[in-house]
């Protein structure tokens, strides 16, 4: 599998050249950056200029924009106002939450890229029919505009009664507006488990989020090493190698204030998860 690396890693810090050289420098093909304020501003022209120079001179490819989540650069603490939200109860709030969504989407105007990951809800939020049909007015809007600009929408499974891969699957039956996903690993555990939601969803995954817990908290934690959580690895890799050149092994952990060389634990982790062998049984 060709391997990717989000930039939530880094996601607390401003987004330069120097540290997307370091992930070229360590062999890794593409990437996928988060967007945030504190990290990458959809609105700050200039850093996305730099940025623009910088990927048309390099062999790294980005991948993924991941949709901001936040408007603050305290993921949201500052208040429920904060919180991009495309079901928003609230019409004029929402369209002000697709705003914020395409100001990102027209990033691909200067640093191309394929897959915008979408969410549909906050983390926790209950189902009910108005928030869906908020959500496909809110994304078939989206749709056209992304479209535009060379650029799919993606959803994501998400901790909430919105996005499990049954709810995902429902909503593209109601709405027709057959989006593709990106499945997330470290989600699925904490719900209904991971290979029921890969089966679920593997016929439309173009992308992955690959990451671990302890199946109750999103920690995001490195796969195989003294800390991480209790995925079944050598499972897990059996599911996502079923469905050879669909998408790229793309890793979305989380920073680790002790860990002094990241880049190098993440190419062991990748080389960790590639050199599993099959948990499936073998027959003599």
């Amino acid at each position: 599998m060709d391997r990717a690396l989000s930039t939530h890693l880094i996601c607390n810090h401003h987004l330069t050249t120097s540290w997307l050289g370091r992930v070229e420098a360590a062999g890794i093909p593409a990437v996928e950056i988060f967007c945030a304020p504190q990290h990458l501003n959809c609105y700050d022209k200039s850093q996305i200029g730099d940025l623009g120079y910088w990927f048309r001179d390099s062999q790294l490819k980005l991948h993924s924009l991941h949709s901001p989540m936040f408007t603050d650069e305290v993921w949201g603490r500052s208040g429920p106002q904060t919180h991009i939200n495309i079901t928003d109860r609230n019409k004029s709030e929402r369209i002000r939450w697709v705003g914020e969504i395409k100001r990102a989407i027209e990033i691909a105007e200067t640093i191309p890229f394929r897959y915008l990951i979408q969410h549909i809800g906050a983390t926790g939020q209950e189902y009910s029919d108005y928030f869906v049909e908020a959500a496909f007015s809110s994304l078939e809007e989206l749709g056209v505009f992304a479209r535009q600009r060379g650029v799919e929408i993606l959803l994501e499974n998400i901790p909430n009664e919105l996005s499990t891969a049954e709810r995902l699957d429902d909503f593209n039956r109601m709405t027709h507006l057959n989006l593709n996903y990106v499945f997330d690993t470290g989600h699925a555990h904490i719900g209904a488990g991971i290979e029921h939601e890969f089966e679920i969803m593997k016929p439309r995954i173009r992308s992955l989020h690959v990451h671990d817990n302890d199946g109750k908290a999103d920690q995001h934690l490195f796969p195989l090493t003294p800390s991480a959580g209790t995925i079944d690895w050598s499972r897990t890799m059996d599911l996502l190698r079923s469905r050879p050149g669909q998408y790229p092994l793309l890793l979305e952990l989380k920073e680790v204030a002790e860990m002094e060389h990241p880049l190098v634990e993440v190419a062991r982790v990748f080389d960790a998860l590639e050199a599993l062998q099959s948990a499936k049984p073998t027959h003599a």
